[in-house]
């Protein structure tokens, strides 16, 4: 008889490689998930990221990910010039603010 593994059964989430932190430091990497908190680290890595950092937020994430995450976040919660070059090479603008 085969044993029929537990699809249900929760996914254990991987926490963020140490190389994030300085570009999550007012977060717990430990308690973030990749998929839930994805707004966040695309739009922190995209402002402020290293070459390593970016690399890592392009092989985890679609191209329409990131999009969504310049999309869906407000200009002013950008350096001036991470919004400029983002915004050209990802064709896509923020929001000009919350309301």
């Amino acid at each position: 008889m085969l044993k029929i593994k537990n699809i249900f059964k929760k996914k254990k989430t991987q926490s963020l490689p140490s190389f994030l932190r300085p570009f999550l430091w007012s977060y717990d990497l430990e308690k973030m998930d990749k998929e839930k908190h994805k707004q966040i680290i695309i739009k922190n890595i995209l402002d402020s990221g290293t070459k390593q950092a970016i690399d890592w937020l392009r092989e985890n994430y679609s191209k329409k990910e990131i999009q969504e995450a310049i999309k869906n976040s407000v200009k002013s919660d950008w350096s001036k010039k991470s919004i400029n070059l983002w915004s050209l090479v990802y064709k896509v603008e923020p929001k000009d603010s919350r309301f």
